[in-house]
């Protein structure tokens, strides 16, 4: 175990916005003060962000398919192409999901599927063409970079020319989905038929170079290391060196239940509070943190903003993936910007950029979040 003392001259390091190094990062992450991770994580976040107000976002995570040809231990939502619980989204349905999400106040979805074995890259371009006629105010955050590495394969493209295709339809930036641990040895274990750690960050790379934002994620506490969760985040760190391209990171932990690996026991808030801590304090060239409380509930989620995160995440009015999981967190708006302003901050919304939304919505009906089609789940942004 790190001795308490041990670890004050790395977090007065990074509290002082000096790079920390992998060993540090595990040696911080290793250890079990979690009241002075948090208080230096807090400490970098309130440098980084010095405003009165914590952020919180208006989306649908909306599922197109769930027909996927990986083989994912973690995942209780893929089903196979031969599966009779396998669906693709009717784009009517489509259409009046994302109806209802302007209907309430929001300017993005979060656009996901699996892996599906037949469409080609103008099926998508279709999806995205169609949305915006429809919605041209709307941005779609779309598709995971196991998805875009798959659409290349699928139709015999680069990745340069699949993600201009996209963008040229209309997709506004892009999610971190897939992620899970970016260390092939993890990939390798829990996933079969899916994209392996440098191509999952070379689909980031060409995105940023062609103008495009991301986000960056990480799905811990199952079969990695601590030292391999620092490996992740460093790989995250060299490719915004790189491109600056990420406008924020996310972590949560795996839910197990439903899924092949369901004997693993479940991570619980200590680790996930730890862990976001030691992300902020790594991750010194990332603006934004955002908090999970879809895994972890309410009051974890606002702990979060307390322990590295400025943004308290998604209302998400729809999700799908961790729900399947058997981990079902709900909050209506007002308890999001409740959890925000008993922190003393002011609760602002924002869009995927992280720009203020000068008029936020006030408040949303309590049952509003529970009234939504059956078909959701979640990867966070």
């Amino acid at each position: 175990m790190i001795a308490l003392s041990s670890i004050d001259h790395f977090l007065e390091k990074a509290v002082a916005g000096e790079r920390l190094s992998a060993d540090e990062g595990l040696q911080l992450l290793s250890s079990h003060d979690l009241t002075a991770l948090g208080r230096a994580a807090d400490e970098v976040t309130r440098r980084l962000h010095p405003e009165p107000y914590r952020t919180y976002n208006i989306d649908r995570n909306i599922n197109y398919t769930n027909i996927c040809t990986a083989v994912c231990d973690f995942c209780a939502f893929y089903r196979s192409p031969k599966s009779a619980e396998g669906y693709v989204l009717d784009r009517e349905v489509l259409l009046a999901k994302i109806q209802e999400t302007v209907d309430m106040g929001g300017e993005q979805i979060l656009l996901q599927g699996g892996l599906h074995p037949e469409f080609k890259i103008t099926w998508y371009e279709e999806m995205l063409q169609d949305i915006k006629q429809h919605f041209p105010q709307v941005n779609i955050h779309g598709f995971s970079p196991p998805e875009i590495y798959h659409f290349g394969k699928v139709s015999k493209l680069s990745l340069h020319e699949v993600l201009s295709r996209l963008k040229s339809a209309g997709l506004g930036s892009m999610p971190g989905g897939g992620g899970e641990i970016l260390v092939d040895r993890v990939r390798k274990e829990i996933t079969r038929g899916k994209v392996l750690t440098d191509d999952w960050l070379n689909v980031h790379r060409v995105w940023h170079e062609l103008g495009g934002r991301s986000t960056a994620t990480m799905m811990f506490g199952h079969v990695e290391t601590l030292a391999e969760r620092i490996e992740h985040l460093e790989r995250l760190r060299q490719l915004q060196d790189e491109t600056g391209g990420f406008t924020a990171f996310i972590c949560w932990t795996f839910q197990p239940e439903h899924t092949d690996m369901a004997d693993i026991p479940p991570t619980g808030a200590f680790e996930y509070l730890k862990t976001n801590a030691v992300a902020r304090l790594v991750l010194d060239n990332f603006t934004n943190l955002q908090s999970s409380w879809v895994t972890q509930g309410q009051k974890i989620g606002q702990m979060g903003l307390l322990y590295g995160a400025n943004d308290m995440g998604s209302l998400m009015l729809e999700e799908n993936v961790v729900s399947e999981a058997g981990t079902v967190h709900h909050l209506t708006l007002e308890q999001i910007r409740q959890s925000i302003s008993d922190l003393g901050f002011e609760p602002r919304q924002r869009n995927v950029f992280y720009d203020l939304i000068e008029e936020p919505v006030e408040s949303l009906h309590p049952q509003s979040r529970h009234n939504q089609h059956p078909l959701s789940v979640v990867s966070p942004e």
